[in-house]
């Protein structure tokens, strides 16, 4: 292992975190979830971060759209905003995964539903 100073873009990094909160967080919610894993490509200029909890809901919410385009695109959605409700989670405002989304020159979701049988793409 090599260690040396390295120069990075602040705001990079805050996002790149945004996305690894998000994926680390699912463990309070799916104690069955073993492993977040990250996938650098420096030649390609990708980052895919995966992990292994049940995943989300592929089904339509109330707003008549997908549950993953509400978490992952629409703004002020969050389940955290209660002060009433103690968390241990990373994130609050549900915005996470939404900036990580705005800032990314590419930004896809896969998720497999096991328990309803669905797969869920959206780029």
């Amino acid at each position: 292992m090599v260690h040396r100073h390295v120069t990075y873009v602040h705001g990079l990094y805050n996002i790149f975190d945004k996305i690894l909160v998000n994926a680390a967080d699912n463990k309070q919610r799916d104690p069955t979830m073993d492993y977040v894993n990250v996938e650098i490509d420096v030649k390609q200029n990708q980052i895919s971060v995966y992990n292994s909890g049940g995943g989300i809901p592929v089904e339509i919410h109330t707003d008549g759209v997908y549950v993953p385009e509400i978490m992952f695109s629409h703004f002020l959605t969050s389940s955290n905003y209660d002060d009433n409700v103690k968390n241990t989670t990373g994130g609050r405002n549900g915005y996470g995964a939404k900036v990580t989304n705005i800032f990314s020159t590419e930004f896809i979701i896969e998720i497999a539903d096991g328990k309803r049988m669905k797969k869920y793409k959206q780029v």
